[in-house]
């Protein structure tokens, strides 16, 4: 029986950088992290700040359950190393809002029941934030194209396009006839009003 040996590399592995300080601006609180530096601003919130309502889904920028916004902009999160968010204002779904005030998506989204297993939601809700900063969005077509990142499994979306809506009529953002609502088709038909508390 014959002995196999491998040849030596020829150089010794790359040894791992160590961690580097990394200051974060997050909801308004500054915060400075050790972390490698290739963790992602993701994997900062959820496991170095303890921020998980931000969520995991794909790791792939695909799903849009990671976004956040960052000055202002909405971002995949999972797609973004921390160390590139030195500089910026990070804001998630915790910092919309606190339990006895809600943010008017935040309000919306319940008053519409616009999520059933709520997985995608605080990803939907930033998004929703950031093309209302952005200022793009004005009528129902351009709120689905702006949010098609964002993917709902539950298929909520419905529901979802009237919380958006109804935050852009009420914030003056849309200057659509107001007689008829997100949820209606044609201006023609009565809009569906949300349930009442």
């Amino acid at each position: 029986m014959s002995h196999v040996t491998q040849a030596p590399l020829g150089r010794p592995p790359v040894a791992l950088p160590p961690t580097q300080a990394v200051s974060l601006n997050i909801n308004g609180q500054a915060h400075t992290l050790h972390i490698a530096p290739w963790t992602t601003l993701l994997d900062a919130l959820r496991e170095y700040l303890d921020l998980t309502g931000t969520k995991k889904g794909c790791d792939h920028g695909q799903c849009g359950a990671c976004t956040v916004l960052v000055d202002g902009k909405r971002i995949n999160s999972c797609l973004s190393l921390a160390v590139t968010h030195e500089d910026s204002r990070i804001q998630t779904i915790e910092g919309l809002g606190t339990e006895g005030q809600l943010s008017p998506l935040q309000q919306a989204f319940i008053d519409h029941d616009a999520f059933q297993c709520g997985y995608c939601t605080p990803g939907q809700i930033c998004s929703a934030q950031g093309l209302i900063n952005e200022g793009k969005a004005r009528t129902e077509d351009e709120v689905r194209e702006l949010m098609s990142g964002n993917v709902c499994r539950c298929g909520a979306y419905s529901n979802i396009l009237s919380a958006v809506m109804e935050v852009l009529n009420n914030e003056g953002l849309v200057l659509e006839d107001k007689a008829w609502s997100a949820g209606a088709t044609a201006q023609d038909i009565a809009p569906v009003e949300p349930p009442k508390k």
